[in-house]
């Protein structure tokens, strides 16, 4: 049967098809070079300024600025470091502008919100989990008690007239005071506050009598006599508060609490781009000078890939949700 010859304007469909196609691989490269080495990358943390993230990105900041360029804190305070997700979230996915995840923000929230903006998973790339942190009771001066069981017994008496405070709602250290709470009988209020610094300030104050730092923070506390850590939230003590026990040690297996950050680029960043961003990072935080930095501030340098990183927030999102339900907890805001 005879065919038909090909019309021009058939003639000229493929040829604009073979052409798509050969421009095709063009199009990729040209995409994977979207990253401008020299040019500023910006790292969205969602905490103001002055906190243990800011410390963590200024020390891998100083490791890859001669190979990648500067790196430029952005710190957006508020909603519990929502709103600086949601701005890296709709970024170009260029690998300039990156957030600064916390286990809060990546594993807790889609429990705490009913309506999150955001989709830890779907919306970003992870990079690497840069360090690991635990979180430390701390107690004004004036608290009548210098051990965990002394506190214990104090706190029980107190009932419902102690508070605690946190650096937020939906947070490790808000959860922390739940956990306690639950599994030796106490009755603390939470009173969230917005970031470590206010909390630190009242505590030091003595408005709040008890607060749920992070051990670097209760650290740099000490010093000030106006506080007393009595008990970490590891499995085992801490290295940098050793004659100090852990809650487990004590007897409350249950009152575990560790976090992390993370560092993340939006959804749809060229791989080349996430690879040469992580083996930068990966050396950074692989230094000397930044993990006895890390060290020093109470973070443990960890420096997982992508993969481990996502099984550690699958681990977490879990148990983090089965808290919730357990305290019945819903954010409100």
């Amino acid at each position: 049967m005879p065919t038909t010859p090909p019309s021009a304007f058939d003639r000229r469909r493929a040829l604009a098809a073979l052409g798509g196609l050969a421009l095709a691989p063009l199009a990729l490269d040209a995409q994977a070079q979207a990253f401008t080495p020299g040019q500023p990358v910006k790292v969205l943390i969602g905490v103001p300024a002055g906190g243990t993230q800011d410390v963590l990105t200024r020390a891998i900041a100083q490791q890859v600025r001669a190979t990648l360029g500067p790196l430029i804190i952005d710190n957006r305070a508020g909603a519990a470091g929502r709103i600086a997700a949601e701005t890296v979230k709709t970024a170009a996915p260029d690998g300039h502008t990156l957030l600064l995840g916390t286990a809060s923000m990546m594993t807790m929230f889609p429990s705490a919100y009913r309506s999150l903006s955001y989709d830890p998973v779907k919306d970003f790339v992870p990079i690497i989990n840069a360090a690991r942190f635990e979180l430390a009771l701390t107690v004004h001066k004036d608290v009548p008690a210098n051990t965990l069981a002394e506190f214990i017994a104090w706190a029980r008496a107190q009932g419902d007239k102690l508070s605690f405070g946190s650096y937020g709602a939906g947070t490790p250290s808000h959860f922390l005071g739940e956990m306690l709470n639950r599994t030796a009988g106490l009755k603390m209020v939470h009173v969230p506050y917005r970031g470590s610094t206010p909390a630190r300030q009242d505590l030091m104050g003595g408005t709040v009598p008890v607060y749920f730092d992070t051990v670097g923070g209760a650290q740099q506390m000490l010093p000030t006599g106006r506080v007393k850590v009595l008990a970490t939230s590891g499995e085992k003590r801490s290295p940098l508060m050793p004659n100090l026990p852990c809650f487990v040690e004590a007897g409350y297996k249950d009152v575990v609490a560790t976090a992390w950050f993370a560092y993340y680029a939006p959804l749809k960043t060229p791989q080349p781009v996430i690879d040469r961003l992580r083996a930068e990072f990966t050396r950074a935080v692989n230094a000397r000078e930044v993990r006895q930095l890390l060290l020093q501030n109470g973070m443990y340098p960890v420096g997982d890939g992508s993969e481990a990183l996502l099984k550690t927030m699958r681990e977490d999102t879990a148990r983090w949700a089965g808290i919730m339900k357990a305290v019945n907890f819903q954010a409100t805001d």
